[in-house]
């Protein structure tokens, strides 16, 4: 018998305990930190593969760097490919002295309108709060000014009402009483309209000026135009050479050419190089040449629509009936000049607001 109760109870099956709440909101947390978990594994994993891009696409562009810089090398080291080296260099630091002068003078444009704009802005924000604060003050004397009689009259009908104690006074007390009990109200109601009457005077007394919106879009259309008449009488103080190709030539590639012939021939490039820098860094009749062609070109520029900033490029194109510098441009010069807005010479676009 002991044998047999022994084996019972080794074959003895537990019965299942009852669920614990606790054990599965665990559960559940568990799961739900595991989703999560890979949810910011899987952002890492696409965060490695684009920065393992862009260090491929860093590789190359410093590998193309170095190929440029040793292709450079290899021209600065042999005088036949030096000179010619030097030549497209120079042609693009004037092409970028061009934008940089236009840039210039278009910020110093802008800040100048910006600061009129403010000016007036400022100025007609005073205005009309000048003329609210009168309206103000004029409606809180008024309020005060009722407020005043509401309490004297008041003050005078208490001082009747207390005078009045004999028993025969009672008819007149009741009407008292109902007199005192309107102006009471009135006196109330004036109070009411004092405090507002001060409450607006004081909102607007603290009233502070709008936040300035931008220049406006007549004011950078007529920079963004005189922008343009600079770039054209920069391009006319170089119409008598060739240079302007050559720098827009030069711009359009990377890495310089041998197009500029010998030594020689490169060295009179250098040095009209030079001179040109000068020409259009000089401030000689440059307010009086810009303001001439600003002007005729306001009066024709078309814009494609109501908000664009820029005109349309055949709206100010030179003809050969044109003024710059005082004088009518004349065929030949017109078909020397290039449409600087078309042509986007000076990087000109780079320049324009929008």
């Amino acid at each position: 018998m002991k044998a047999i109760e022994q084996f019972s109870r080794l074959i003895r099956v537990n019965p299942k305990g009852t669920d614990d709440p606790q054990d599965d909101d665990r559960v559940l947390t568990l799961f739900r930190n595991r989703a999560e978990l890979k949810k910011a594994y899987g952002e890492l994993q696409e965060e490695v593969y684009r920065l393992r891009d862009r260090v491929k696409q860093q590789e190359g562009a410093t590998a193309r760097v170095q190929e440029m810089l040793g292709s450079l090398e290899s021209r600065l080291g042999l005088t036949e490919t030096a000179y010619p080296a030097l030549v497209f260099y120079q042609l693009r630091a004037m092409w970028q002295r061009g934008r940089e002068i236009l840039e210039q003078f278009t910020l110093e444009l802008a800040a100048q309108q910006e600061e009129r704009e403010r000016r007036a802005l400022f100025v007609e924000f005073n205005r009309a709060q000048f003329a609210r604060k009168q309206n103000a003050d004029a409606a809180m004397r008024a309020a005060q000014n009722q407020f005043n009689d509401a309490g004297q009259f008041v003050a005078e009908l208490t001082t009747r009402r207390a005078q009045l104690t004999r028993f025969w006074h009672y008819f007149k007390r009741r009407d008292l009483d109902r007199r005192l009990l309107g102006a009471r109200t009135a006196l109330e109601l004036s109070t009411t309209q004092l405090d507002r009457a001060r409450s607006d005077a004081a909102a607007i007394e603290a009233e502070q000026p709008p936040e300035f919106p931008g220049l406006s879009l007549d004011a950078r259309r007529a920079i963004n135009v005189a922008a343009i008449a600079y770039a054209e009488v920069l391009c006319l103080r170089l119409a008598d050479t060739s240079l302007m190709s050559l720098a827009k030539e030069a711009m359009g590639r990377r890495e310089p050419v041998d197009a500029y012939g010998g030594r020689p021939e490169c060295e009179a490039l250098i040095a009209l190089i030079a001179r040109a820098r000068m020409m259009l860094e000089s401030k000689a009749n440059v307010a009086q040449d810009v303001k001439g062609r600003s002007d005729d070109m306001r009066a024709r520029a078309r814009y494609r629509a109501a908000a664009d900033t820029a005109p349309t490029p055949e709206s100010v194109s030179l003809g050969e009936a044109d003024l710059l510098a005082g004088k009518p441009l004349g065929a030949a010069v017109a078909v020397r000049m290039p449409n600087v807005l078309a042509e986007d010479t000076w990087d000109l676009f780079r320049v324009l607001l929008r």
